[in-house]
């Protein structure tokens, strides 16, 4: 059996070397991603663009030229540079990289279980897709939409967004043109190396984070997503309504991905939740979102109910125990189960 990337490593003392001057995302998640695992734990940083220097380096990521993993080079600026991660289209940066070889050691290590593991692979996807793959293509200058696409279709933003993304968080942690300069090489690299760790770990609290949400809390609640699904048709013949019982879970994700692996069932449209696990929770009624990220639900909750609450919501939907339905009609509640489910099965017919 091959080794993995993370066995190859040697023992300490290891030296990480990247890059130095103004620094981005990717090669501050490289960094922070390999220092998570224990041979990199105490390694040391060298920031420099000197090949002897590099030479010297038992990793490097983000300079050098070179894609070797078998020599620890993971570099991506070359011209015949091409690699992206399995069966996704943009080209890898240099997190990208080291999270194709490191990250199932570091996920397996999160979970406590062996890198071949199957929720490993799971999560290994889930989290290139949903986190590192945008760090990719931001350092490519790779943009989410066509901008001929775009163009043609004379879209404009109705609002400046600021362009807050990861990469522009790094870049404004960089120094800036007119901040003081130390005279000594020496100190100067010094002051930019310290604020290159201030991004490091900045990046690093924001993968941590999810990668402590995908291992704790998304993929526990996957089962618990299958469960509901597979008992949907109970509460409508078409299997429109999803509930769960005791206590409500991240849902989307799986969601959506259980409908294209049934190929041709009919949408859930509706998904009831209790607001707490306790007897006496008052119940919620979701619409789904026409994807994960939308505001636009599928089947919004009918129109008129939208802005009432209480005893009006309960004189114009018939159903005692209303408590209120958002403007927007995205969401609504019941004191009850049994009333949530009146809500839900009566809003498909309207």
């Amino acid at each position: 059996m091959a080794e993995t990337a993370a066995k190859r490593v040697k023992t300490s003392p290891v030296t990480i070397g990247t890059h130095n001057g103004h620094f981005h995302a990717d090669e501050a998640l490289a960094v922070y991603m390999l220092r998570l695992l224990p041979t990199y734990q105490n390694s040391e940083l060298i920031r420099t663009r000197d090949p002897a220097l590099l030479a010297t380096c038992h990793t490097v990521v983000d300079v050098g030229g070179e894609y070797d993993a078998s020599a620890n080079r993971y570099d991506h600026h070359q011209r015949t540079f091409n690699t992206t991660f399995p069966n996704r289209p943009t080209k890898l940066s240099s997190a990208g990289l080291v999270y194709m070889h490191f990250g199932k050691a570091i996920i397996a290590q999160q979970l406590g279980v062996a890198e071949d593991a199957e929720e490993v692979k799971v999560i290994w996807e889930k989290i290139y897709e949903n986190f590192i793959e945008p760090v990719d293509a931001n350092d490519n200058g790779i943009s989410a939409y066509d901008p001929k696409g775009i163009a043609a279709a004379g879209l404009e933003k109705r609002f400046r967004d600021s362009g807050f993304t990861l990469g522009a968080m790094v870049s404004r942690l960089n120094p800036n043109w007119n901040d003081p300069v130390p005279s000594d090489p020496v100190e100067a690299q010094k002051a930019e190396d310290e604020k290159f760790l201030v991004a490091s770990t900045r990046m690093g609290e924001e993968f941590s984070r999810d990668l402590d949400y995908y291992t704790r809390s998304w993929l526990p609640a996957r089962d618990i997503v299958h469960k509901a699904y597979a008992k949907r048709l109970e509460y409508d013949p078409k299997g429109r309504v999803l509930v769960f019982d005791g206590l409500s879970v991240p849902w989307k994700d799986h969601l959506y991905t259980l409908e294209e692996q049934s190929g041709g069932a009919a949408e859930v449209l509706y998904v009831l939740y209790p607001e707490k696990p306790t007897p006496d929770a008052k119940w919620r009624v979701q619409a789904v979102p026409v994807s994960k990220d939308s505001f636009e639900s599928r089947k919004p909750l009918p129109e008129a109910w939208r802005g009432i609450r209480d005893e009006k919501l309960d004189e114009l939907t018939g159903i005692p125990g209303g408590v209120f339905v958002h403007a927007a009609g995205f969401i609504g509640g019941n004191k009850t189960f049994e009333g949530a489910k009146a809500m839900a099965l009566k809003a498909l017919d309207l």
